[in-house]
């Protein structure tokens, strides 16, 4: 368990290392993150940081949400995630978390939302195969039987079939820091991200299995 820290996608691009080889980058607004609330066993039967994220107009929050905000001092944010830890203890309210909690060369889990591609067929969403392609075939990307007729007379649930593709909550484990830049709050990753620029996403430590 590990604190992570909240960011904006800003784009690919690449750099280069020592020898020269080129690595394909992503770019990553990450914090700071000011911690707004700190949970404890006693009052909230876990223990957890939450942090938020992205300044947002006062009339985009309601009065629940900026009392809560109060309580650290921070502005009104528009995203808030926790995570959890065992060692709340060491954070403070109004605590900013910034991008110097990662080094580079550090694997990292990052989670964020797949770009949304509409409504998809099956050939798109599932990566099935098409049929023949010759002219008499009159089934090139049909779905073909879904199932028996009389018994069960229905399509089972979860049968792959079309709709929608994309838009859903990814986790790309085991991701390499490449470099930290603290004064502008920049965090190079190694590879893809999930979502368009602009998205949120969550960074933290690679999770160990088991844990």
């Amino acid at each position: 368990m590990a604190i992570g820290i909240l960011g904006t996608k800003l784009g690919m691009t690449q750099v280069f290392d020592s020898v020269g080889k080129a690595i394909p980058v992503t770019v990553v607004q990450a914090g700071p993150c000011p911690v707004t609330q700190i949970k404890t066993k006693e009052t909230d039967g876990y223990t957890a940081i939450q942090i938020g994220f992205g300044e947002a107009s006062s009339k985009a929050i309601n009065k629940p949400e900026k009392g809560h905000l109060a309580k650290s001092n921070s502005a009104p944010l528009r995203h808030l995630r926790e995570y959890r830890l065992d060692n709340p203890s060491e954070y403070q309210l109004g605590q900013e978390i910034k991008v110097d909690i990662f080094a580079p060369d550090q694997i990292v889990d990052v989670v964020g939302t797949s770009i949304g591609k509409g409504f998809a067929g099956y050939q798109k969403r599932h990566n099935f195969k098409r049929g023949p392609m010759a002219h008499g075939s009159k089934n090139h990307r049909l779905p073909g039987s879904t199932g028996a007729g009389t018994t069960p007379g229905r399509v089972y649930p979860g049968k792959r079939m079309a709709g929608r593709l994309g838009g859903e909550r990814v986790t790309i484990r085991k991701l390499t820091v490449v470099s930290i830049d603290a004064e502008r709050n920049l965090i190079l990753i190694k590879g893809a991200l999930p979502g368009k620029p602009g998205a949120l996403l969550s960074i933290t430590p690679e999770k160990k299995v088991g844990k």
